[in-house]
């Protein structure tokens, strides 16, 4: 199933005089604090959300999985989902792939079925925290970390081999993920183990194209629950440190402990350059992949504002590669993914109306009350009259759920694909 641009653009005619009329209200009201509307709506035309390949099927728990009719079977029908997602939001023009869950068997043909959807090849993202099928050495007890050298050895060659296959696609980055630690107490050396990730990242550093970066993901527990070998930022941090300068942290919202102080981590990161990736979810436990900014959205929306000022103040740091990371039981994934991207905008959106210089002086000031003001003050704004402009000069849809649903889009790929389809890698 495709969009075209034609048919958004039939549907959005029934709503467009309402969106002129929000629009130029919300616009006039900007202005009068000078802020400018235009150019908010230009960024968020700009701002592109990688999907990853995996969060195309109805995700799952430890204790069971739901299939969703008309799941995509191949890495072909998840490019054509990515694309039906762009078409209606106009913000999800990049696909991340899993390896060894996507991996292409016709290289060109992938690209040029990519490039029909407009989307781009992100950061790839490797597996060892399951053994490969076949593979002589088990991840039990570690990957890169694994005491075993052979295990080590195999973990390392599964992550030059993904980024072959990223160079084959034009992606410029490698998202590593580490599930190595330990659930009990004395199970393995902290010091050692390490040591033994450090070495193992360094050499797949080395295999880096010159133009790549290395994205080090870290977690605080789970599915190792005593302890985790990248278990926070500052590991990761030194970790990147260690490899190089093309080597940077990679922040995902699921993965810290309840009440930790994310945009802090975020904007130590960019002051020193080293805030590489962002994956987006929410939570309410732990690392619980619910749709972006259902649980906490004030949280999200203080984060994006060090992410904004971030970019503004930090030239030394690489403009972040953004993902959504979630996956679900309950929803329909593609409506899931159309909610986050729709949470994610919003944030930016707010993020980008907070008026820096008075928040600047008020800190000067020390007037804790006028700060909270003017955060809240861009919080508080109804920002979905921008976002909506944003879609409407992508030739995306005002409405993109809405359009969803119009278009009946789970039924058609339900009656293509069958309704006991699973997505590859679930």
């Amino acid at each position: 199933m495709k969009i075209s641009r034609d048919l958004v653009a039939t549907i959005n005619k029934t709503g467009a005089a309402d969106q002129e009329a929000s629009f130029g209200f919300l616009s006039g009201q900007l202005d009068k604090s000078g802020r400018d509307a235009g150019e908010v709506v230009r960024k968020l035309s700009e701002f592109q959300v990688a999907i990853p390949s995996w969060a195309l099927g109805a995700g799952g728990t430890r204790f069971g999985r739901f299939s969703m009719p008309g799941e995509p079977r191949s890495l072909e029908e998840k490019i054509d989902d990515v694309g039906l997602l762009h078409a209606l939001t106009g913000s999800a023009g990049a696909i991340s792939l899993h390896i060894p869950w996507d991996v292409p068997e016709d290289y060109r043909a992938i690209r040029e079925r990519a490039s029909e959807a407009g989307l781009v090849f992100d950061a790839m993202n490797s597996n060892t925290f399951q053994d490969p099928k076949g593979a002589p050495e088990s991840y039990k007890y570690g990957s890169l970390s694994n005491s075993a050298h052979a295990s080590r050895e195999q973990a390392i060659a599964h992550n030059i081999e993904v980024i072959r296959i990223g160079e084959k696609l034009g992606s410029k980055s490698l998202t590593v993920w580490l599930a190595d630690g330990a659930n009990f107490p004395g199970q393995a050396n902290f010091q050692q183990a390490l040591d033994r990730a450090a070495d193992s990242l360094s050499q797949i550093y080395a295999a880096l194209p010159g133009d790549w970066k290395l994205f080090i993901e870290y977690k605080p527990y789970e599915p190792n629950f005593y302890s985790t070998v990248i278990q926070d930022w500052g590991t990761s941090f030194m970790l990147a440190n260690h490899c190089g300068p093309k080597a940077y942290t990679l922040v995902d919202l699921g993965h810290h402990l309840p009440n930790t102080n994310i945009e802090q981590i975020v904007a130590t990161l960019m002051y020193k350059g080293k805030l590489g990736g962002f994956h987006f979810n929410d939570s309410k436990y732990g690392d619980d992949d619910l749709t972006v900014g259902s649980i906490k959205p004030y949280a999200l929306f203080l984060i994006f504002n060090e992410l904004v000022y971030g970019m503004r103040n930090n030239p030394g740091n690489p403009y972040p590669a953004w993902m959504i990371d979630a996956s679900h039981n309950t929803k329909d994934p593609l409506e899931d993914l159309i909610q986050s991207l729709e949470a994610i905008r919003e944030a930016y959106a707010k993020a980008l109306l907070v008026d820096q210089e008075a928040l600047g002086n008020a800190q000067q000031e020390h007037d804790v009350v006028r700060c909270q003001e003017i955060l809240q003050d861009a919080y508080r704004t109804d920002v979905r009259p921008l976002l909506r402009q944003a879609r409407l000069q992508s030739g995306a849809a005002l409405d993109p759920l809405a359009a969803y649903r119009q278009l009946d889009v789970r039924r058609h790929l339900t009656d293509q694909r069958g309704s006991e389809t699973v997505a590859t890698g679930l």
